[in-house]
């Protein structure tokens, strides 16, 4: 088996055939890591999410990273890692068609809204307004195990 880099456009093929993987931010002592479905599109990640510690985070500190891993036969595997910055579709006429293109891109998916729509412990169901954001790509890199 051998370590490799994964090239750019092998890496950008990789992200558009998957749609789950890690979101991580800046928190306020330590970095703050969750699970995220994601859509992709040529330089965005699409994601949806309800109000919550991730999205405070995002909004104060805006550099976000997302990573997405495969693992096959044998000990093989693919890392995908890109580095952003994290943008909110408002909820806005300015940013009215960019939400719903998101969301467009989303509902292909089974189970899209899922781990997004989730609130830890919550018996109300309204948990507040969804929100709809993107990380564009400013780097992305990825390795494989061949």
């Amino acid at each position: 088996m051998q370590l490799r880099e994964m090239a750019e456009r092998d890496c950008l093929a990789f992200l558009a055939g998957h749609s789950r993987g890690h979101l991580a931010c800046l928190g306020d002592r330590y970095p703050y890591i969750v699970p995220i479905q994601y859509a992709y599109e040529k330089d965005r990640l699409f994601m949806f999410s309800m109000p919550g510690l991730k999205i405070d985070l995002m909004r104060a500190n805006s550099p976000a990273c997302v990573q997405v891993e495969e693992f096959g036969e044998n000990g093989t595997w693919k890392s995908v890692l890109v580095q952003g910055i994290y943008d909110e579709l408002t909820d806005t006429p300015s940013r009215h068609d960019e939400r719903i293109h998101a969301w467009s891109l989303l509902q292909k998916q089974p189970f899209w809204w899922e781990p997004g729509s989730l609130a830890l412990n919550s018996e109300s169901e309204d948990a507040g307004p969804s929100i709809f954001f993107g990380i564009s790509i400013d780097m992305v890199s990825g390795r494989q195990v061949v």
